[in-house]
Order: structure tokens, then sequence, then C-alpha cells
């Protein structure tokens, strides 16, 4: 079998999933849950970086490069639908990306990269004195509209009339640019800037904050943004399907920033106070977000001391509850007029002993903090599940038997 052969097999198979009427009803639930409705607390897995120990290369048999990332991308639709089993909707429709290419900031990072590929890296300062603060450049954005059009049309002729191919530009507007500048200046240097030279530091970070404007701007007018009110990852977890987006005003072909989700974090600021976490980065990251319809805010650093502060971004709709965040501190602060997007530790997936008691016991206990509040539950950030998916498997069982056991006592 031809690698053609393959993909329209999986394709039909994949559009046969697609059309369940359990798509729908999710999306509907996920509508009413972005609305702010209490539905109920919905649960998505995001297999990241252990997607390699489900899908492994010797699973794939195309061998044409394009034809190979299609068909993973198919296979991880079937293997949500045959064995994770979230809320996640299972979309049909194939994406054929608008070819955006960047120059970069002008310099690049350098990194001590570890022996293990989950293993943490180590940013090597290359910006190390004031003056190389002048080595910044505005990128230069270009759109790449030929190869555009060859994906394009070569996708077409792989799944041509059984799923629909649509191009897509930008759907993910991701903004974290201390996390971003401090891969350049390093990690621990960047803490001691806020102290030693403030100025300085705040004149990066004007400079980066007005260049990813001036991009949005140019993708605006490009119109290379694209809508994401569907089947799309939203912020640092959730489903972004949104009846609030586009605006009224909208023609649904020229997208702007209004008409979508936007989204800011700052991981590495988990343990600055509120104060300089509002000065260095969130007085940053409100230009940002003030573009767009709905937000979403964090990643994996605790926010329930800060959250007074999270609460002033302009249409501020999901906030990320992480793993080292204080529960019962969040769910009064955030009460149901915010998402709490709860990341449980994917480390118990991780372990060495997989332990679905404890797996139970901690969710069960997040479920009965929260009560009141609207709530998702997003596993992700796994780098390995010990080569035993199914650890995978029975955490979605779990965690949708709890939701079941508690939605029968509210």
């Amino acid at each position: 079998m031809g690698d053609r052969d393959i993909i329209r097999d999986l394709a039909e198979k994949v559009s046969e999933i697609a059309s369940l009427p359990e798509q729908k009803e999710k999306s509907e639930m996920w509508f009413r849950h972005n609305r702010l409705e209490r539905v109920k607390p919905m649960v998505l897995i995001f297999p990241e970086g252990s997607w390699r120990e489900l899908i492994t290369e010797k699973d794939l048999l195309t061998t044409e490069r394009l034809c190979r990332d299609l068909e993973y991308d198919l296979r991880q639709r079937l293997y949500y639908q045959e064995h994770l089993q979230d809320d996640n909707v299972i979309d049909g429709t194939v994406v054929s990306p608008i070819v955006i290419n960047t120059t970069g900031w002008g310099v690049s990072e350098n990194t001590t990269n570890p022996e293990d590929p989950c293993g943490a890296r180590h940013y090597n300062p290359v910006i190390q004195t004031e003056s190389d603060i002048e080595k910044l450049r505005k990128p230069q954005i270009t759109i790449d509209w030929k190869a555009t059009e060859q994906r394009y049309q070569r996708l077409c002729d792989l799944i041509g009339g059984i799923l629909p191919v649509q191009k897509r530009g930008i759907t993910h507007c991701w903004f974290a640019i201390v996390d971003q500048f401090a891969q350049l200046r390093g990690l621990d240097q960047i803490f001691l800037d806020m102290v030693d030279r403030p100025e300085w530091l705040h004149r990066a970070l004007n400079f980066i904050t007005e260049c990813m404007l001036e991009q949005l701007d140019f993708y605006e007018k490009e119109n290379v943004l694209s809508l994401n009110n569907g089947a799309h990852y939203c912020g640092s977890g959730g489903v972004g399907f949104t009846d609030q987006l586009p605006q009224q005003d909208s023609d649904r072909v020229h997208v702007r920033a209004i008409d979508m989700w936007g989204f800011a974090t700052t991981q590495i600021f988990s343990e600055v106070s509120p104060a300089m976490h509002e000065e260095f980065a969130l007085q940053y990251e409100k230009r940002w977000l003030r573009r767009f319809g709905l937000n979403a805010y964090g990643c994996c650093e605790p926010l329930h001391k800060k959250l007074h502060l999270v609460k002033t971004i302009p249409r501020i709709r999901r906030i990320s509850m992480s793993p080292w965040v204080d529960v019962e501190e969040g769910a009064r602060q955030l009460g149901d007029k915010y998402i709490f997007s709860w990341k449980p530790n994917p480390a118990v997936l991780a372990a060495e002993k997989w332990d679905p008691d404890f797996v139970r016991r901690i969710i069960s206990e997040m479920l009965n903090k929260t009560r009141g509040c609207i709530v998702e539950i997003i596993m992700k950030d796994t780098h390995t599940c010990r080569n035993q998916p199914e650890r995978m498997w029975e955490w979605v069982k779990i965690a949708k038997e709890e939701v079941s056991i508690f939605q029968k006592f509210q």
C-alpha cells in the first residue's frame, strides 16, 4: 500500500469519528463551559512529550515527510477516540498552514543540553552586558504564499473528497516576553536585573513588546490570523469553542486579534512578588492582551497570590491553576466568574510506580475544594509515561469517574 492509500484509509476512519454525534455533544458542552455555565468539570489530556511512547516511529507506515507528518496527525486523532476518550472534540479538518518566516531577534539562544532528550537545558547568556541590548533587532516577517499554496494543493491531492483541507494562519497568539528574554539573558541574571538595572530591563521588555505588537498589526494587515473559536488549543490548555467570537462586526474573512482568544504567561516569575510581577510582566502583557476578544493567562506559575492582578486583564476568561497553586485560595478568588483551568502534576504519570488510588484522591480533593467554580481538569506537560500508555487511559477514566461522582452530589 502506497503513501496516498495509507493516508486516505486513515482519513476515512477519522471522517467517521468526526461525524459521530458525540463530537457535537462535546462541542456544545465547551460552548457552555466557555460562557461560564456550570456544565460539568471538563477533562482533557495532552500527551505532548509522551506521544513518542504512544505512537512510535515503527507505527508510521508512510515514507514521504509530508505524508508522515499527516499520518502522525491522523493517528493521534484515532488514538484519542480508541484509547484516551477525554473531552477533546475530534475534528475532521486537515490544516494546511500558511508559511510564515521571520528573521528572528538578531541573536540566537546558546544552550547546554542534557544527554536525556527530556532533561532540562541551561540557557547561557548571549546578552551579557548592558550594551549587548543593541544586538536585538526587530524581526522581519514575510509570508511565503507560493510554499503555502504548494502544500495546500499537495494535501488536497492526498485527502481530497474525504476530509476538508483548510489553509490556516496563526491561531495561538502566545506572549511570554519575560520567559523569552530570559533565554537570551539567562534565567538567574534577569532576576538580578530587576533589582540592579530595572530601567535597562524595562527598555529591553518595551522594545520586545513594541515589536510583537507591530507583528500583530502586520498579521492583521496580511490576513494571516485565523479564528480560534472552535476545536483549537486555548491558552495553556482548554478548548476554544465560543459563540462570543468573532466580534459582531467581523466579516469572518479578515480576522483581527479582537476576534480571537489571546494568551500570555510569565512562568519564571513563580517566586517573584506580585508587585514585581506587575511591574516587569503584567504591564507589558496587558498591552498585548487588550488587543484580543477573550483572554487566557498563566501556565506553570502558581497564581493564587496574584489573582487580584490577573483579574484586571481585559476580557480575561481562562486562568491557569498550576500543580503548585493553593487550590482553595484560587477557588475562593475565582468563583464562577472565570474558568478555573486546573493542571494536576504530570509526575503521577512518570512515577516509577503507577498509583491510581493517589490519582483518584488528588482529583477528588480538588473537585471538593472547587465547588461553585467553572472547572476544567487538564493533564499536560507529560514527558513520559514510562512506556506504559495505559496509565494515560486510566488517568482519563479515573478523572471522568470522579467528575461523575461529583456531579451526583451537586
